[in-house]
Parts: structure tokens; sequence; C-alpha cells
């Protein structure tokens, strides 16, 4: 036997094993690992993904308040980044260095593999110098992208606007995907599924410098993004945007609501901004801005912000009155500019005395209605104040308030009408005196409305005890939702004497500032105490009388008297909407209120007032 027989064997048993270490690893690469074939894939296709356009926004009139343009976002792959010229790419879109750094980063963390979005809403003109130079950075290329374009300058906090979706909202919800656009607030996010369509998806080959040569096998296996469904709004834009001028430079929020149908005419929040602000790669600085103002243009003040009602309130705790059986409409009070109630003074202004129920409403006498209060709470079929409260509370909330109204705005608040339980906490016992609250019959104290909600009490007065839920998105067989009609169980004898009243008020009272050609107006002025500055204004009305159109409410902040702000701007506004233009008579008027300036230059109590305006409740 040969002495080097056994070192063959060995060799070739090396030889062999190594063999088999090479194809059992090729076979893992070929075969099992598919990381080298994806590789190979990234080298040569792009898979970008086709983006939707969103649904389009309208007015009730079929106007185009929001539409779609053009947009591009500059994407990258981090693993096929190499070094380049970082002051060239910042120049060309204007963005500061470190928000390149931070985006790369993050990029990063989000895969080195898949492409995200380096850089997104570069517009048209930065986007056709990028293309030209794109050659000169390996692993970044640009994605088509659409934006939303506001055709109004206003109303931003009805639209709301789009930015890039939360990690959060991808971990609830596996459709998006880092770099997402997603309603941000306003009917944007409360009809997000509704607008933002489905993705698509489209791969192209592409060369070692990262060019696309075409398409892969013709589209064969392209998915088509699928456009998003438009949604029609109630508003009349055109209302909308002339209720916008008359509240420049005023805080504050209006309200208009259609009595018959539930739908909502206009909603202004002042001071506002223009949505278009935040589009583009100016939108973060612009955020920031807005964000700093200390007028809080950002807040949406319609169905956010919560206020006594004021006087406005009168004509609620006259109907709980009347349907309790503790007034009728020939009960009288009298008032000297004030009453005593258990040695506490209930201020008011000079006028008549005494006074009946519509002349009450008509001057808005405050003892009045705290007398009425006062018998309602003190009423012998109740077994204590405590309970007859109870009572009271629910004829309150039956109009709607103290709960969330629209189902359209996500930030409504529900306000607050204090439970008994609270007051017992409050007072420390639960043996209570109508003292206590008294200030509730006037809507103050503990009484907190939102806009929104004191413009549906008008509309269940206008529709003489009930309200169709209010909405600003009309109702298809796409996106229904029951709209439910509210009865509020005070009989409507009751509400035609507080009708009447309301009447009366515009004709001869605090409201005739309001008062309308050839239309009846029934309103109620309102000023609301503001420990913090100048009382507030607040309005509500509604016409015609019969057969009502509209329903109303203004409410301006530090505009001192009911009258002096809030009822004006009513009143210009009905006439827009009922007339369609301003008559003459009234310019001087729409002069005034156009150009007043409550933020700027605050209104003086105990300034002369100018021939429009009225004495109003304290």
């Amino acid at each position: 036997m040969n002495k080097y027989s056994h070192r063959k064997a060995v060799i070739s048993a090396i030889i062999i094993y190594v063999c088999c270490i090479y194809i059992i690893r090729l076979f893992y690469m070929q075969v099992i690992d598919d990381s080298f074939q994806e590789e190979a894939i990234r080298n040569s296709q792009r898979v970008t993904t086709q983006y939707p356009a969103r649904g389009l926004i309208f007015d009730r009139n079929g106007k185009l308040l929001v539409e779609n343009q053009p947009a591009y976002d500059l994407m990258v792959v981090p693993l096929q980044v190499k070094p380049f010229d970082t002051t060239e790419l910042i120049t060309i879109l204007n963005i500061d260095k470190d928000i390149l750094e931070k985006s790369l980063k993050k990029c990063r963390r989000y895969s080195p593999y898949k492409a995200s979005i380096l850089i997104s809403q570069i517009t048209a003109d930065k986007y056709a110098i990028l293309q030209e130079k794109l050659y000169k950075y390996p692993g970044f290329f640009m994605q088509t992208r659409t934006l939303r374009k506001y055709n109004v300058n206003h109303s931003a906090d009805v639209f709301g606007y789009i930015g890039e979706v939360s990690q959060a909202q991808i971990d609830k919800d596996s459709t998006y995907a880092s770099g997402d656009y997603v309603g941000i607030n306003g009917l944007e996010r409360s009809y997000e599924n509704t607008l933002r369509g489905k993705k698509g998806e489209k791969i192209m080959l592409v060369d070692n410098y990262n060019r696309i040569k075409g398409s892969y096998k013709n589209g064969e296996y392209d998915k088509p993004a699928i456009v998003g469904d438009n949604i029609t709004t109630t508003l009349d834009i055109d209302l909308q945007e002339y209720a916008y001028h008359l509240m420049r430079n005023k805080k504050g929020g209006i309200i208009a609501i259609e009595p018959q149908t539930g739908e909502i005419l206009l909603k202004v929040s002042s001071p506002g901004y223009n949505p278009q602000l935040m589009i583009g790669l100016e939108r973060g600085r612009n955020y920031k801005k807005l964000s700093e103002d200390p007028n809080l243009p950002l807040f949406d003040r319609t169905v956010s912000a919560t206020y006594p009602p004021g006087s406005i309130f009168k004509t609620v705790v006259g109907l709980i009155g009347l349907e309790e059986g503790v007034i009728v409409p020939q009960t009288r009070y009298e008032c000297h500019f004030g009453n005593y109630f258990n040695g506490q003074l209930m201020k008011c202004h000079g006028h008549e005395s005494p006074v009946d129920l519509k002349g009450g409403i008509r001057t808005s006498c405050n003892p009045y209605f705290v007398n009425v209060f006062r018998r309602t709470l003190e009423n012998n079929r109740y077994a204590s104040v405590r309970e007859a409260y109870g009572k009271w509370r629910e004829y309150v909330m039956s109009f709607g308030v103290g709960q969330k109204l629209c189902p359209d705005f996500y930030n409504e608040k529900s306000g607050d009408i204090p439970t008994q339980q609270a007051y017992d906490r409050q007072f420390r016992t639960q043996v209570w005196y109508y003292t206590y609250f008294r200030s509730l019959a006037i809507g103050q104290g503990e009484l907190m409305l939102t806009p929104m909600q004191m413009a549906n009490i008008v509309t269940g007065i206008a529709n003489r005890g009930h309200y169709i839920t209010p909405h600003i998105v009309r109702r298809t067989n796409e996106n229904y939702e029951q709209l439910n009609k509210h009865e509020i169980p005070i009989q409507k004898k009751h509400f035609e004497i507080i009708v009447d009243a309301m009447e009366e008020a515009v004709k001869t009272g605090t409201g005739r500032v309001a008062a309308v050609d050839s239309v009846i107006v029934c309103g109620k002025t309102g000023t609301i105490q503001n420990p913090h500055g100048d009382d507030h204004s607040a309005f509500f009305a509604f016409a015609p009388k019969e057969n009502p159109k509209i329903a109303i409410l203004v409410y301006v902040e530090n505009g001192v008297w009911g009258a002096r702000y809030a009822a004006p701007i009513a009143g210009l506004l009905l006439d827009k909407y009922l007339h369609g233009k301003i008559p003459e008579g009234k310019k001087s008027l729409e002069k005034s209120m156009l150009e007043a300036d409550l933020i700027h230059s605050p209104a003086v109590r105990n300034a002369n007032r100018t021939a429009t305006t009225t004495e109003d409740e304290e």
C-alpha cells in the first residue's frame, strides 16, 4: 500500500467537504436567502408608491373649495447613498442643513433598504432644478405627489390641513406608511377615510445612475391608485367669506344654521388663518409662527371654546318657567336698576317697570329672570331646590347643550352644565338655595357653552321645539350618517310666546340694530361679564319669523355690549343671506363693523356710543 494513499484520501475528503460547503452556500444564497436577489433587484428596479389624489371639497352651491395641485417628494434609499454636496442640495431646496441631516437620520432609522421621504412637498420650480442634478446624488429620486390647494384664504378651522402621518397612526393603521399624508384637523381629519383614496404601486427599471429607463414588464405588475371620494359641505361660501371680513381684527365665533335641515350655513372662528400657509416647505415655519401668536388663530373658537352665554340664555329660562307653570306670560316683576334677593343685589339697566315676560326679554331685565329661576327651583312639586335643579338641568340639556352636537368635528367640546354632584362638592352640602347660583338665570356663573351650542338653542326656538343634528357635510349614500330629530320637552305654545318676545326685542328693544327690511327678525342680545377685560358681546336670532331660513349666533369677545358688535354683525349677515346684498341705509354700519379693531384697539365701555348702538343688559 502506498504510504501516501491516506494523504490522497484526506485531501479528497477536504476537497469534497469544501465543495459541499460551496454547494450548500450557493443553494442557500440562491434558493433560501433571497437578500442578494433583492439587492440585485433594488439596483435595477424601483418600486414607487402611487399616491391617490384626495377627494375634492365643495360648498352647498357646487363651488370648488379644496382641490389638488402637483408636488414632489425627494426620496432616499439610505444604503445607496454616497457622499454628496450637501451645500448644493440645501441651496436648491432652501432648507437648513440640520433639517437635511435630521431627515437622513430618520430615514436610516426607518429602514436602510427601503425608500422613504427625505423632503416632502417640493414645489414644481424647485423640482425642475433638482431633477437635472439628481444624477449627482446616488440613492436619491423624486416621487410625484399631490398637495392640497385651498381656493379661499379663510375657513382653515373648517377645512383643517394635511400633514405627515405619525408613528402612532402607522401602528394603529397598517395601510399608512412613513411619509404618507393624513388629515390633521378639520374636515381633512374627520373625513380622512372618505378623502384619502387608496394607494397604488408602480415598478420602474433604472440604470446604474439611478435614472429611470422604463416600466418593468410594461406595467404588468403595477397597481393603480384609487382617487378619494369628494364631499359637499353645507356652507354658503360667499356668506362665509363676508362673515370673515366682518370679524377681521376681532376674536370670537359665528355659527349660522338652516333650522329645517340642521345644515350649517357658515362657521367662522376668528382670528383665523389662510389654509395655504400649511402647504409646502414653509409649512413648518408657518405653523410655529401661528402657534406662537397670542391671539391663538389655530384655536377653533366655534366648537372648542366655551363661554357663558349671557342674556341670550334668558329665553331658555323663560321657556322652562312657562313649562313648569311657575309663570304665565302676564307675570310681572318690578325692576329699579336692579333688585335685592336675600340681601344680594342683582343689577340691571334702566327700563320701564314692572315688566311681563315679553317685556323682560325685550328689555333684557336681569331681576325678572332671577325671579323666574327662583320660582322654578322653589317649585312645590319638588322636595328640594336640589331636586328641582336636576329637572331644570334636564330641560337645559334638551336644547343640545352640555354635549357634543356636530359629528363632523372631532375637536368639539361638550361645554359644562354643572351636575347636582358637582354643586354638592362646591357647596359642601346637599341643602341648597337658589341664591347659591342665581347667576345661571342670566346665563352667567358656571354655565359654559360653545358657540355651536348657543346657535343650536336659537335653532330649537326657531323650530318651536326641536332641532336636527347640526352638520356641515351633506349626507350621501356613501357617507350617510343618521341625522336625528331631537324633541325639546316644552310645549309649542310656550315657544310662540318667546318668539313673539324676541320679535319685539328686535323691533323696539335691545336688538333693533339687527332689524332687516321686509323681514321679521326674532333675536336676543347678550352682554357677558368678563373678569379678564371688557365684557363679551353676543346675539342670536332667526329669520323670517315663520318658516325661518336661517338661525345665527354671533359672539364677539370684549365687544362690551350685545348691541354694539354682535347684533349689527348678525343683522348684516341676515341681510346678505336673505337679500343677497347690503342696503344703502346700512353701508355706514357695515363700514364701522369692517373697520372695528378689538384686538389692537380694544373697545372702551364708557366711550360715546354711535347712533347704531343701544343700551343693553348688565
